[in-house]
């Protein structure tokens, strides 16, 4: 796999396949770190002279053009981060028949409208991925989080492109988890939460095989517990998956909740009860992990040489719901191991809590976090080692 610093980008037409799917209300972008992340790339390539294009998705339109999901808000946003113009490109297949009869223009910065509009993106149409190969000179792909996608702009692009290669955020995402799998000081503490075990089980096999310590909040421990006997209530369950937990957990290094929070309905207005696990009553929703939950898995994150975390432990959106999602924030930002979180809830409860706590890296995957970690075949990856 070519590294975009092993590549001659000097004078070159340089399309970066980016990750500018941010949260937009109103025209305004909510949150910015996916557009600051990719900075140091497209600096990078305009210090070779380069004239530098952007690809990105927002959101999912489905193949139809939606106003309220235009990247136009990412173009005027951008300028305000690069102290440049950048041109916003609303007619793709009209920029597809003009640009490659031009030569580079070093310094010049492109937006593309978003590829989701058109549908051969999301269908990985080969015919679309080779127009979007052929606009560059190389074709570099900069965007972790739509890895796991084989998607025109994420697999055939990069396929068709004369030269393609990773970026350096792309890069050093592989670089870090592979060391976190391969080789990690240990021990290695796995942290791992959200509302469901599907699409998570499996994650949690891999977790399971090469971790010293696999702590499970959120709704995943709610099936993880009801398969060890307790009573959840009235919880998030996945009952179909019951029996496949039953077997996972046998001989895995698990750390499960042994008290929860609970109430009635999940609202703003209600407020969370303590339970131990053997008073969970058939109306309560467990909310949280406990306070003794939260004391034992600060205790072995703390002594950790690797922390992974993803997925909060709990429905931390409503503040009174957020105690063990903090804690775990806390515990992870304040512990002298070396610790990697990933996921859009993850990345959201660090938001909030942790500002002022120090995390060695964060990665800008959530799906992609997750399939890499479970067997590290990603779509966009594969693409990459083909060229």
């Amino acid at each position: 796999m070519l590294t975009l610093g092993e590549i001659t980008a000097d004078n070159k037409r340089v399309v970066l396949r980016v990750d500018f799917n941010v949260p937009i209300s109103a025209g305004k972008i909510g949150n910015d770190e996916r557009l600051k992340a990719t900075v140091p790339t497209i600096e990078y390539c305009l210090s070779r002279n380069a004239e530098v294009v952007l690809l990105s998705h927002l959101g999912r339109p489905r193949g139809r053009i939606q106003p309220d999901l235009s990247l136009l808000p990412v173009a005027r946003r951008l300028e305000t981060l690069l102290g440049r113009s950048v041109e916003f490109i609303e007619d793709l297949n009209e920029y597809f028949q003009t640009v490659t009869t031009r030569s580079p223009t070093p310094g010049k910065i492109t937006l593309l409208e978003n590829l989701r509009f058109d549908p051969g993106e999301e269908a990985n149409s080969k015919a679309f991925g080779a127009k979007l190969g052929a606009i560059g000179d190389v074709y570099v792909f900069e965007a972790f989080a739509t890895a796991h996608r084989a998607h025109a702009s994420t697999y055939e692009a990069v396929k068709a492109a004369p030269i393609a290669c990773a970026g350096l955020l792309f890069s050093r995402e592989i670089e870090t988890l592979s060391a976190v799998m391969e080789s990690p000081s240990r021990p290695l503490v796995a942290v791992v939460g959200g509302a469901k075990v599907s699409g998570k089980l499996e994650v949690l096999e891999q977790l399971g095989r090469v971790a010293d310590a696999l702590l499970v909040g959120g709704g995943i421990a709610n099936t993880l517990l009801l398969a060890q006997g307790f009573s959840v209530g009235n919880s998030l369950v996945e009952q179909e998956l019951v029996s496949t937990a039953r077997r996972f957990a046998d001989g895995a290094p698990l750390e499960l909740p042994v008290d929860v929070m609970v109430c009635n309905e999940i609202a703003p207005n209600k407020h969370a009860i303590f339970r131990l696990l053997d008073q969970v009553s058939a109306n309560d929703i467990v909310v949280d992990i406990g306070p003794e939950t939260a004391r034992r898995f600060t205790r072995i994150i703390k002594k950790a040489g690797t922390i992974l975390w993803n997925g909060p432990m709990g429905v931390f959106e409503i503040d009174q719901f957020g105690e063990g999602t903090r804690a775990v924030a806390n515990a992870v930002g304040e512990s002298g191991g070396f610790s990697v979180v990933g996921g859009g809830d993850t990345l959201a409860a660090i938001s909030k809590y942790g500002t002022a706590l120090k995390f060695d890296y964060t990665s800008t995957g959530g799906g992609a976090f997750l399939e890499f970690i479970e067997d590290r075949k990603l779509p966009a990856l594969e693409a990459l080692y083909v060229k």
